[in-house]
């Protein structure tokens, strides 16, 4: 499909989940931010389960900044990978030092610890910046080549394939639409195609047909 048809076929996935809010259950963007970290590889269920007793303890980057790593690890043992986060939240606080200070541009997240292109997306996303990306996440990188908008297994290619196909003023609702689609309808066994707002454009289904 052409770019023109790409932005008119994704019209219905975006009307669909625009604005809805990352299923990460934060109150605020320094939230967002640790949460985004504790999240790589693990589950937004567990990180939201563990989310209150770490935000009692650390409500701002202010006192994570004063945390050792003994005091994170009885907070964050039962994240994947903890040792190596532990490591990464008290670099950037060390960095930040302030809530005011958190960066929201895409050069700027992404040299913090912890923070690749995908998270520094969705930290835009979520503060109402300007996109500078779109968001590929492990729902995205099944889905997007399912519908056939994009091909491969990489993250970056495929979030590079998006914003070509896509126009500039959609990157920063496509991404998390497109999660959404692959957390809701486009399960990665039996896809409920039939109520999928995608199926007049989407690959899979046409060949399933």
């Amino acid at each position: 499909m052409a770019h023109t048809e790409w932005a008119k076929a994704f019209k219905p996935l975006l009307a669909q989940y625009k604005g809805k809010k990352h299923p990460l259950n934060y109150t605020n963007i320094y939230q967002l931010l640790v949460m985004v970290i504790l999240s790589a590889q693990d589950s937004d269920k567990n990180i939201n389960n563990l989310a209150p007793a770490l935000f009692k303890a650390f409500p701002t980057m202010k006192k994570l900044a004063k945390a050792t790593e003994e005091d994170l690890y009885q907070k964050i043992s039962k994240v994947r990978n903890f040792g190596n986060k532990t490591k990464w939240l008290m670099q950037l606080a060390q960095t930040v030092k302030d809530d005011k200070n958190i960066p929201l541009t895409m050069e700027e997240l992404t040299l913090l610890s912890g923070i690749g292109r995908k998270s520094a997306n969705v930290i835009m996303r979520e503060a109402c910046v300007k996109a500078e990306g779109i968001i590929v996440d492990l729902h995205v990188v099944r889905v997007a080549p399912r519908i056939g908008i994009a091909s491969g297994t990489d993250p970056k290619k495929i979030e590079k394939q998006l914003m070509e196909a896509l126009p500039e003023k959609n990157w920063g609702e496509a991404g998390m639409a497109i999660s959404f689609l692959g957390r809701e309808i486009c399960r990665p066994s039996k896809p409920q195609c039939l109520n999928c707002v995608m199926n007049s454009c989407c690959a899979y289904f046409k060949k399933g047909k």
